[in-house]
């Protein structure tokens, strides 16, 4: 089969996922059994690949679905025990007298506390503590999750602890890089690091902004652009906070703290400007309307609406201590100078040569940021005094809210892996085929759509890591064919890896999870995909100028 008729069959379990969730508004649920079934049929039909192979990639996805449901699971009982604890009302109380205008309050949660999640843990995990921490303030459900997965752009280059770069560019590009020292290796990373944070600098520097506008236009009550545009200062202010000190870290001290320093930096900044109304906006504060006039698609089934919320006599730093338990075990458990990770992966479920495949996986039951969320919500319960009752209650309904991500999960999942995986047949794997077709067909103009092949591979994967580790040597190889400098092209592909998060459908499954949207991830997906698209965009339209006339 020619080239360019094996790139669209390749590009179709994913057209397909892509036009039943974003296009036809189905749940998750329904679509993604036939995207994997379309994976399968190729993979089998079309592919030639033998039967074991593509059992054991559904196998591997499936753990790794289990895995995702893990932490959903945590970050809602979490969620659910502050609820029941009366701890989220107090912590409510707080960010208003923080600033009662909900442009400064999403900016400063999922902005700068999400950066800092994202740097300590990575795949995902903000919007699972960013998100139900919005919902609690008050935030309509889909607001909330919109905003969690925009921010999840910038940051994740640099998410857990330096992952997509230090683990995903490293092993995609371990052929080319097997003669160097260990050294070497990481001075070279280092480089990559640098070029994909001055990227990020200048991309991710109207991302506050853009999360502010999206939530006044779809969201508030005269759906306006301008009020969202009317915080563009306090929103640069954030930004700059954040993506300086993020770029100077990634410059000076390497690739693993550049989002966690910038976030903790940030914070530091930006909370006590708040308090002062440094910046703010000007006018009366912004709030949603009334909640009866809300939108029903904006309310979550499980998790917005339930009883009312207990009033408790609890100081401001005892509402906020299961977050803080959660950031310090984050930090704790990832930062690689310490053992405790180690110790921790030692509690693993082994799943090796998975139906002779060659494929293996593991569910670590301790090091997962679920085990983290639980011990965070068994706190709660100490700290807060909480009634036996209650607590079973918030246990009840989490593992209710759970079960209803777990079907478009245990499909999304398996059909990323069996179209990653393809390799091994009549042709080279999937991702690769659709790569070659594309960049045979952009040719020299390729550093422009660098990006967007990167933001590809996070949107199949769900992850920045995986994509770097599918498609970085690709990236490098091209990049030598047109005669373009091959680090920034790299980069380029690790800024777009990041920006694909923001569309990934599992991540939005799961956000969605959380706050009771099971079901809605396409209007989810239609309202972040634009901003994706303007996201890689400005990476491309960045990495072709740099290129033309090198200045770095």
């Amino acid at each position: 089969m020619s080239e360019y008729p094996l790139a669209l069959l390749a590009f179709a379990p994913i057209l397909v996922a892509a036009i039943l969730v974003a296009g036809f508004r189905w749940p998750a649920s329904r679509a993604m059994p036939i995207a994997y079934l379309s994976a399968v049929g190729l993979a089998l039909g079309v592919w030639g690949l033998p039967i074991k192979q593509v059992a054991g990639a559904s196998a591997k996805g499936l753990v790794i679905a289990a895995s995702l449901l893990y932490i959903i699971f945590g970050a809602i009982l979490l969620l659910n025990s502050l609820r029941e604890s009366g701890g989220l009302k107090v912590i409510r109380s707080g960010f208003t007298r923080l600033s009662p205008d909900r442009r400064v309050q999403v900016i400063v949660i999922a902005w700068l506390f999400g950066a800092f999640i994202e740097g300590s843990a990575g795949f995902g995990t903000p919007a699972a503590v960013a998100v139900p921490l919005l919902v609690g303030l008050g935030f309509p459900a889909l607001s909330a999750v919109i905003s969690g997965m925009l921010i999840q752009s910038t940051p994740v280059s640099f998410g857990a602890a330096g992952t997509p770069i230090l683990v995903g560019v490293n092993k995609g590009m371990d052929k080319l890089l097997s003669g160097m020292t260990e050294a070497e290796r990481y001075s070279w990373l280092s480089d990559i690091g640098e070029k994909v944070a001055f990227l990020h600098g200048i991309c991710g520097t109207f991302i506050p902004l853009a999360v502010v506008c999206v939530m006044t236009r779809f969201f508030g009550r005269n759906r306006s652009w301008r009020e969202g545009l009317a915080a563009w200062r306090f929103a640069l202010f954030a930004a700059f906070s954040f993506t300086i000190p993020y770029v100077l870290v990634a410059r000076y001290l390497g690739p693993e703290f550049p989002s966690l320093f910038g976030a903790l930096v940030g914070l530091a900044i930006v909370v006590p400007a708040a308090r002062k109304g440094f910046l703010a906006p000007k006018g009366k504060p912004w709030d949603f309307d009334d909640r009866r006039n809300w939108d029903a698609d904006w309310n979550g089934n499980e998790v917005t609406g339930q009883r009312e919320e207990p009033t408790v006599d609890l100081p401001l730093w005892k509402a906020w201590a299961p977050y803080l338990v959660v950031a310090g075990l984050l930090v704790l458990t990832r930062l690689r100078g310490l053992p405790i990770g180690g110790w921790l992966k030692q509690v693993s479920l082994q799943f090796d040569n998975l139906f002779d495949s060659g494929f293996s996986a593991s569910f670590d039951l301790l090091y997962l940021p679920g085990a983290i969320f639980i011990i965070a919500s068994i706190a709660t319960y100490f700290l807060h005094g909480m009634r036996v009752e209650s607590y079973t209650r918030a246990w009840q309904d989490s593992a209710r809210t759970m079960l209803k991500a777990s079907v478009a999960l245990v499909f999304t999942v398996p059909m990323a892996q069996v179209f990653i995986n393809s390799a091994g047949g009549t042709y080279e794997a999937m991702p690769e085929v659709l790569a070659n077709g594309v960049a045979n067909l952009a040719g020299e103009a390729w550093p422009f759509f660098a990006p967007y092949l990167g933001g590809f591979g996070a949107f199949v994967a769900g992850s920045n890591t995986v994509s770097n580790m599918t498609f970085s040597l690709f990236q490098f190889e091209v990049a030598q064919q047109i005669g373009a400098n091959p680090m920034w092209v790299v980069a380029l592909q690790a800024v777009g890896g990041a920006a694909g998060n923001v569309i990934c459908i599992h991540n939005v499954v799961a956000a969605s999870a959380v706050v009771g949207l099971v079901g809605r991830e396409g209007i989810v997906i239609r309202k972040t995909f634009v901003v994706f698209c303007l996201y890689a965009g400005l990476a491309g339209l960045v990495g072709v100028v740099l290129l033309r006339w090198p200045f770095l």
